[in-house]
């Protein structure tokens, strides 16, 4: 059986990691610096695999066909957007498979990736919560980015699976569960449904695994041109009300919102906190230490949260 050491909260952004690294007081210096201090704490805490809940970017999944959640149970590469590492990370196959047929007996029906491609979505998380990318990983991506997305309600009840599942794991270890997902942030629709989405893009939506790097290289300028401006909206007080509810430990407050009331307050890529719901329900312990800072520059509150204490 494994033991749930603790559940790290962690947003992501591409400018988090592709731009030179901020002095002190200049934007997303406070996050990167917490980060670190966090990545020190969860070497001591020393746990033998991680659960990484993550989304992708359409670098994975496209409108041919959209799971709302996948397991990654043999390999997993590194796509390597937007600064973070490229190729091949360690899969903990054994859990992964335990994770995948746990979730399968608790009713969910998660799909299952023998190769997972794996974007900034998961490997930034894992990289800044466990100082690299050496520890084994069980990968597992959550729909977020295309609607329909999976309800709060079935993203919570999946956590809280998820949870039930590796604490009844044959795979006798410490795990850590990290969730990496940005706070509030409002990004173009990538819905094939919105009129204001172009034919070009929609075509390549939904048919863009055909050629994953000629989509890739058309997103990338567009999301680059997207940073640097300080008059972002970033919603501060809806973030720091999320960490607060999860220090509460109560998330029906957060499940009370529903989709449209969270994208209202959050925006459209507020839905990535999907991943720190599920995440949160797995470990089932109130978070003890957070940090927050708003970084419009970044297109994003960028936000952290432990279950466990992390030094000063």
């Amino acid at each position: 059986m494994s033991e749930i050491v603790g559940f790290v909260g962690i947003s992501h952004s591409p400018f988090a990691t592709m731009l030179a690294a901020p002095k002190p007081g200049e934007p997303g210096a406070l996050f990167l610096a917490d980060a670190d201090r966090v990545a020190k704490a969860v070497a001591k805490l020393a746990p033998d695999a991680v659960v990484v809940i993550g989304p992708d970017h359409f670098h994975a999944n496209f409108y041919d066909v959209m799971p709302s959640f996948v397991v990654g149970v043999e390999s997993a590469t590194g796509y390597g957007d937007f600064g973070s590492a490229s190729g091949p990370l360690p899969v903990h196959s054994a859990l992964a498979w335990d994770v995948h047929k746990g979730l399968g007996e608790s009713g969910f029906d998660p799909a299952l990736s023998y190769s997972l491609t794996a974007d900034h979505g998961i490997v930034q998380g894992y990289e800044m919560a466990t100082g690299g990318t050496r520890i084994p990983m069980v990968p597992v991506v959550l729909n977020t980015a295309a609607p329909p997305l999976p309800s709060l309600t079935r993203c919570r009840d999946f956590g809280l699976a998820l949870g039930e599942t590796l604490r009844a794991s044959t795979f006798d270890g410490r795990v850590l569960i990290i969730a990496s997902g940005g706070l509030s942030h409002w990004l173009p629709s990538n819905d094939p449904r919105d009129p204001a989405v172009t034919a070009g893009k929609r075509a390549a939506l939904i048919n863009g695994r055909l050629d994953v790097a000629t989509f890739t290289a058309e997103r990338e300028p567009r999301v680059r041109a997207m940073g640097g401006n300080p008059a972002t909206k970033v919603n501060r007080a809806w973030d720091t009300w999320f960490l607060d509810a999860l220090c509460e430990n109560d998330l029906s407050l957060v499940v009370e919102l529903g989709s449209d009331g969270l994208e209202e307050l959050a925006g459209t890529g507020g839905h990535e906190i999907r991943c720190w719901l599920a995440g949160h329900a797995a470990t089932g312990k109130p978070l003890r230490w957070t940090s927050y800072e708003a970084v419009p520059e970044w297109i994003t509150g960028m936000g952290i949260g432990t279950t466990f204490d992390i030094p000063s």
